[in-house]
């Protein structure tokens, strides 16, 4: 076999592999993605709030504290800032969906180490909604309070 043959060969042997692994990595199970099947925010739709548009974070996945105030909302409190927490959130940044005024609440999530109230929030919605914020409603994500 010429050099340049053998070459070819390879080259050939090269792609076939490449090609072969792209398809075994896109069709093993991975946990971490849905099925291939549904489309990617078909996980997120089951959530209240996923069809938002809004990144979709296991409640478990924020901070310790964020928990602690999701216990205290489904408690009904009592609530580390009663003047505060539980009041009607505005939404006046408009980062979540335009609702009516009312719609949505706010709870404050404790910062360690703040002199205050800190940054980090619950926002709850009517329809059962849960998002977080970490800077004061710059940014939000929306909450899967089962995992």
């Amino acid at each position: 076999m010429s050099p340049g043959r053998r070459l070819t060969v390879a080259l050939v042997g090269l792609i076939a592999l490449v090609v072969v692994g792209w398809f075994v990595k896109d069709n093993v199970s991975n946990p971490e993605r849905p099925p291939a099947d549904l489309p990617a925010s078909a996980s997120q739709l089951a959530v209240p709030g996923g069809s938002s548009g809004l990144d979709v974070k296991a409640l478990s996945s924020l901070p310790a504290e964020a928990g602690a105030t999701w216990k205290l909302i489904e408690a009904n409190g009592p609530f580390p800032y009663p003047r505060n927490d539980g009041v009607t959130f505005q939404n006046r940044e408009k980062r979540l969906p335009q609702q009516k005024s009312g719609y949505y609440k706010e709870y404050t999530v404790p910062t360690p180490g703040s002199p205050d109230r800190g940054a980090r929030r619950l926002v709850t919605g009517s329809e059962k909604e849960v998002f977080y914020t970490g800077d004061h409603y710059s940014t939000f994500v929306v909450v899967d309070v089962r995992k």
